[in-house]
């Protein structure tokens, strides 16, 4: 462990923003006394984790890594000896997809019925935005590993993310096609609040440097309920892009087909977070070798991926499984830190572990808790390697990953970019 003030882990890192916490005062008619861990062991009741993540819908490829990372640091938190002395207890629910809403809907419903102090998900920003009220406003902290629409930040006091916003992922894609030498970029995006938000970023770093956006603007999307992308397809090689950047969830499997087809070289397209993935099963061989794609976290470790694959040997990619594994770690050792379960205790202590304060920095939850009830402060070191939250409840600092397709059209990691808020 070492003494950081994140110089080294967020170089890019503008200024950390402190959060205030606000201290429990002590009444008049007692003498202040400081409750032990063993204390509030005793009176906690355990940690109930609920998670709202896609099973079922467009995003259900997304389902499995951030299932497996809620799961492997419940375990982990549970063979170290649980949250303050009781074993951490976790629902699983579906969020399926923003066009089944009654799905993640039931699923919160549900949740809040049985108790939990903290829901893990939804993935979708459209899908979050129907559950998100009546989470908080039960006092619930909402914790999502891959929401990353802009007007998400700060949206509650009770919601964080460990993913990053759109304003990080958006800049790291444009800048991408720009190094790439492209000046003319059509982009097909869906009519849908994630897609959108990304398009505003990615157009406002292409056309900042000058680059023009031929297709793809305001008013140019398209229908994600649509079964047929044949008129966006012709729209958009009607202007004559050097390279197209497809913002799009499972749509992309009918999308990237018929832009073959209509002779477009593949291997100059560019994909986001909502359609980077294993095409293998669905593209014939080598259709997408050459293109890239952006995806927030840092690449898993060897180490890291072999801890997933023991929960879940199907895993065919780990995307935000890191920051699913890091939601849960930081609710853990928030309710450590300050000694009960429920969902007011966590949100007040949230921003503090995640390392706003500076304190000591820790990897897992044994080393974590040790420097807790030692009275130390804090730095947890995210495994996806997010910087502390901001004033707004996001990951002050992260890691984009640029990601390249192979022959077999499976994607392969190439480099990382740091960005800050």
């Amino acid at each position: 462990m070492k003494r950081s003030t994140h110089a080294v882990r967020a170089a890019a890192l503008v200024g950390a923003v402190a959060l205030a916490l606000t201290a429990c005062a002590s009444s008049a008619a007692e003498e202040p006394a400081e409750e032990t861990t063993e204390e509030a062991a005793s009176e906690a009741s355990p940690l109930l984790v609920g998670s709202i993540l896609p099973q079922t819908g467009s995003l259900a490829f997304l389902g499995p890594p951030e299932i497996a990372g809620v799961n492997l640091a419940i375990d982990e938190i549970n063979e170290a000896g649980g949250v303050l002395g009781a074993d951490v207890e976790h629902i699983a629910a579906d969020s399926s997809d923003a066009d089944h809403a009654e799905v993640a809907t039931q699923s919160a419903t549900d949740l809040i019925g049985q108790g939990v102090s903290v829901i893990i998900g939804a993935a979708s920003s459209a899908v979050t935005r129907n559950i998100v009220d009546d989470i908080t406003n039960n006092e619930i902290v909402q914790i999502s590993p891959a929401n990353t629409a802009t007007d998400l930040s700060g949206k509650d006091p009770f919601y964080f993310r460990t993913a990053p916003s759109d304003l990080i992922q958006g800049a790291a894609l444009g800048n991408l096609i720009l190094n790439d030498g492209y000046s003319r970029v059509g982009v097909l995006v869906f009519n849908e609040d994630y897609g959108t938000s990304l398009r505003d970023v990615l157009q406002g770093v292409l056309e900042g440097a000058g680059a023009e956006i031929t297709y793809g603007t305001e008013g140019e999307e398209f229908d994600p309920t649509s079964t047929s992308f044949a008129d966006p397809v012709t729209a958009v090689l009607a202007t004559n892009p050097e390279a197209i950047a497809v913002i799009a969830f499972d749509q992309t499997k009918s999308i990237v087909p018929e832009l073959a087809g209509a002779g477009f070289d593949t291997s100059k397209l560019y994909f986001v977070d909502g359609n980077l993935s294993d095409y293998s099963a669905d593209l014939a061989p080598g259709t997408l070798e050459g293109a890239q794609g952006t995806l927030p976290g840092a690449f898993p470790d060897d180490a890291f991926q072999e801890r997933l694959l023991a929960i879940d040997p199907e895993l065919k990619d780990f995307s935000y499984a890191a920051e699913s594994y890091d939601a849960v770690m930081l609710a853990a050792l928030a309710a450590v830190k300050g000694g009960a379960t429920d969902g007011p205790t966590i949100q007040a202590n949230m921003a503090a572990v995640s390392g706003v304060d500076g304190g000591t920095e820790c990897s897992g939850f044994v080393e974590c808790i040790e420097l807790i009830e030692a009275g130390e402060e804090i730095d947890y070191a995210a495994v996806s390697g997010a910087g502390p939250f901001n004033e707004n409840n996001d990951p002050s600092s992260a890691f984009i990953g640029i990601y390249q397709y192979g022959p077999e059209n499976t994607y392969t990691w190439i480099k990382a970019e740091q960005g800050s808020l």
